[in-house]
């Protein structure tokens, strides 16, 4: 099994940044893909980013290109979503994922493993 807490969202200004944090533990956490996920009220869970087991390849969704960057500290069993420019459509409960494999993450949006989330609110 894999623990997942996910810390660091709250209430941010729309052209604001925010750093999500999600301390892994319970396997090793280098073994694992890790990725963020979020989910608006009213809307599916839709992929955010994700990142491979070296750090070596990152993944982002279209919509968060150029403003969202994700990295992990294997030392620190740590991955990071580091948001800016933030607007009002990325409100929402943010959620950390683990896998073994990119494609549950990126592709299927079904890793194995689930953080609690984390809220984020964005006001214009």
């Amino acid at each position: 099994q894999v623990q997942l807490v996910e810390s660091g969202g709250g209430l941010v200004q729309a052209g604001g940044s925010l750093r999500l944090s999600c301390a892994a533990s319970g396997r090793t956490f280098s073994n694992y893909a890790m990725g963020w996920f979020r989910q608006a009220p009213g809307k599916e869970r839709e992929f955010v980013a994700a990142i491979s087991w070296s750090g070596g390849s990152t993944y982002y969704a279209d919509s968060v290109k150029g403003r969202f960057t994700i990295s992990r500290d294997n030392d620190k069993n740590t991955v990071y979503l580091q948001m800016s420019s933030l607007k009002p459509e990325d409100a929402a409960v943010y959620y950390c994922a683990a896998d073994n494999r990119i494609p549950p993450i990126v592709t299927t949006g079904h890793p194995d493993y689930w953080g609690q989330g984390t809220q984020v609110t964005v006001s214009s």
